[in-house]
């Protein structure tokens, strides 16, 4: 019975280790590629607050997702992002933009009390994907309030980039999708550098109150005396 028996227990082994084989295959994690950007130089150079930046729902997650021929998103089987995506994208633009513009002064909102930047943006991202067969593709809107909180600068952006398939080259697309924005958004923002600075307007003081001369004596008004008495002519 135990010669029958061997059999089985070896074929039984080696289903359960195939099993726990595909439970735990190994998952790839990928993070955005922010290029190479250089070290910025200028310490006091333009002062841009970036943010608040609005990402879509659907990106705000760890899935890796996949875009359909159909238009639908599925999630990645063989890959996931390694962290938020939605922090990547902040980190990837602040590094991008400061080297462009060349600057240390560039910050992720919320700004410091009481500091006034040269330019805010206000950032969109509606969609970032892509597929095995469907280019990367990036849809945001941006808005740059100057010091005076006026909008100087409205936009709305599309751009695709293709790829090999890959869930690897996928992530490389997305982030070349990103840094191709911040080259855009620093080019409209550098023309907003030399603003003049906002004063605090203050209402203009009264003018103050002529002092009053001393006063003139009065002469009385001549009044016509009238007597009793008659004047003669001859």
């Amino acid at each position: 019975m135990t010669v029958l028996r061997l059999p089985f227990i070896v074929l039984l082994t080696g289903l359960l280790g195939l099993a726990g084989c595909s439970v735990h295959q190994p998952v790839s994690l990928y993070q955005l590629d922010s290029g190479t950007p250089g070290q910025p130089q200028q310490s006091a150079g333009m002062s841009v607050v970036l943010g608040p930046i609005s990402l879509a729902d659907y990106l705000q997650r760890e899935t890796l997702l996949q875009r359909q021929p159909d238009g639908s998103l599925t999630a990645a089987t063989d890959g996931r992002w390694a962290g938020s995506l939605s922090s990547d994208i902040n980190q990837l633009l602040v590094r991008q933009l400061a080297w462009r513009l060349d600057s240390q002064r560039v910050v992720l909102a919320p700004a410091i009390a009481g500091s006034t930047p040269d330019v805010q943006v206000l950032l969109s991202i509606t969609r970032l994907d892509s597929g095995t067969r469907q280019p990367a593709i990036l849809d945001a809107q941006w808005r740059l309030l100057d010091r005076r909180g006026q909008v100087r600068d409205n936009r709305i952006v599309h751009l695709e980039q293709q790829h090999t398939g890959t869930s690897a080259a996928q992530v490389q697309a997305q982030g070349e999708l990103l840094q191709r924005l911040a080259e855009q958004l620093s080019v409209a923002l550098k023309p907003l550098a030399n603003q003049p600075l906002v004063e605090n307007r203050k209402a203009p003081a009264p003018a103050p109150a002529k002092q009053a001369g001393p006063e003139k004596p009065k002469i009385p008004m001549a009044s016509p005396i009238r007597t009793d008495m008659e004047v003669f002519r001859f």
